[in-house]
């Protein structure tokens, strides 16, 4: 922070270094730069502890949709905490919210996916999804179909299941053995691994490589499910080519493999649905993930919602079975109140058709920053969309990992009141669904002064190690 701080942020800054272990906290630096410490926030807006104000172009982490400070999210909140502030979700005990939120979500699902699960957050649904799905196998009398398949790039969650479950690269250092029945197949990203291959080209080849994996695991037999975000979000926002997707869907579909849609960051409006398999993609998943955009980041909530063909298997009568998982504060009142009125929200102020006419203004604006320099690639969709920086936009040529260039265009824009997320060579943005065209134009504004102050720097610190 350039501009002097308060005693107060000094305080909190110095307390937050020795105490606060944050996740993906880089230990060398820390130290040095600490964290920005967030005081208040309204709609798409968060005000620093020295009163500094940001556009958040991040949307928290891709969980602001309704934005800040709304008093009916707070009323809402409060009036359950008063009337009811938990209460045990476990056996045969219930409460209205839970009931009433299970049932709207069966009504926004698509299909036949009419039964939740709830959890506490994304990790926790995706873990959900693999103990049910394997519960499922084993109950159908296919305890061998115990493989799953997911992707490079991929990001489900941090528990072990879902940790396993994801492909990104930098968050498998240091960790134990993965689980060794999930496999991982190439990233679908075509700007970095598409060889010059056209979109329908690049996705024959996913394809075909997710048909070689599942015969080279024994065949559709010994496969229990498919995972996948409809367009990855930490991966670096890597939208599918062509029907890739609804192609690997279709095979799930005739050979009976789960398919489960990752849409915890996808849903509840971000790609202006409800949830976007079905309506962009054309995919009907048998289960799906969300989380996030569920209360809008208010409360903590997970949720695992799947279809009737698997809930019919697991509960069918006469088995004295019972389902061997729960969380103390799963489908929590106060969480699922918050998501109730979340979910109002967006449907009584139309927020949805709001996204679809902002969301392709947002792509086309930040498409016009393509002259900059290092821009390499602008993708996503809606309000869920990437930058890739590079050092030479002809060939791809990325910068070294010690130029650290996402952070630094991330670093320069938070001077001029923009918050975007930075990951390796790319800056993120998601930002609250209710983001006007004037803040548009400011994320797209302060980003054409940031990103060339930032390559002058870049630039000369990359002649100094070449020197």
């Amino acid at each position: 922070m350039t501009t002097e701080s308060t005693p107060l942020t000094e305080e909190i800054v110095e307390l937050d270094k020795k105490h606060h272990v944050h996740p993906y906290q880089l230990f060398d630096v820390f130290p040095e730069e600490g964290a920005l410490p967030i005081h208040s926030g309204d709609g798409p807006y968060v005000t620093d502890t020295d009163g500094r104000r940001y556009l958040d172009a991040v949307g928290g982490l891709w969980c602001t949709n309704v934005g800040l400070g709304r008093e009916d999210m707070v009323e809402a909140i409060a009036d359950q905490v008063r009337k009811l502030a938990y209460s045990s979700p476990f056996v045969d005990l219930t409460h209205a919210p839970a009931a009433l939120l299970a049932a709207k979500l069966a009504e926004l699902a698509p299909g036949d996916l009419n039964h939740t699960f709830f959890s506490t957050g994304g990790s926790t649904a995706n873990d959900i999804a693999y103990r049910l799905i394997q519960f499922y196998q084993n109950v159908r009398g296919k305890p061998e179909k115990r493989h799953v398949i997911s992707r490079m790039d991929a990001y489900h969650g941090q528990t072990y299941a879902a940790g396993s479950i994801g492909g990104k690269p930098g968050d498998r250092i240091d960790l134990l053995e993965f689980m060794d029945n999930i496999h991982h197949l190439s990233s679908p990203n075509i700007y970095r691994y598409g060889d010059g291959l056209s979109e329908e080209e690049f996705a024959d080849k996913l394809v075909a490589e997710f048909e070689e994996m599942v015969a080279d695991l024994g065949g559709p037999e010994q496969v229990s499910g498919f995972w996948a975000e409809p367009v990855m979000g930490s991966g670096g926002v890597i939208p599918p080519p062509a029907n890739y997707l609804k192609r690997i869907w279709e095979y799930c579909r005739d050979n009976d493999i789960v398919y489960v849609a990752d849409e915890v960051v996808t849903g509840f409006g971000r790609l202006g649905e409800w949830f976007c398999s079905e309506k962009l993609f054309g995919i009907t998943p048998d289960v799906i993930i969300s989380a996030k955009g569920l209360t809008s980041g208010y409360v903590p909530l997970g949720a695992t919602i799947f279809s009737d063909r698997i809930f019919d298997v697991i509960a069918e009568p006469g088995n004295e079975r019972y389902l061997p998982m729960g969380f103390t504060y799963g489908g929590h009142p106060v969480a699922c109140a918050a998501a109730l009125k979340n979910i109002e929200i967006l449907e009584e102020e139309k927020i949805l058709e709001h996204v679809r006419d902002i969301g392709p203004y947002f792509m086309e604006q930040l498409n016009t920053l393509r002259d900059l320099p290092m821009v390499g690639d602008v993708r996503g969709s809606h309000l869920m969309v990437c930058i890739e920086f590079v050092r030479d936009a002809k060939t791809g040529e990325p910068y070294p990992d010690a130029i650290d260039i996402g952070h630094r265009v991330s670093a320069e824009a938070d001077e001029l009141g923009l918050i975007v997320r930075p990951v390796e060579n790319l800056n993120i943005m998601s930002p609250s669904l209710v983001i006007t065209r004037e803040e548009v134009d400011f994320v797209v504004a302060t980003l054409r002064k940031a990103i060339p102050l930032t390559y002058a720097k870049a630039e000369e610190d990359m002649l100094e190690m070449i020197s």
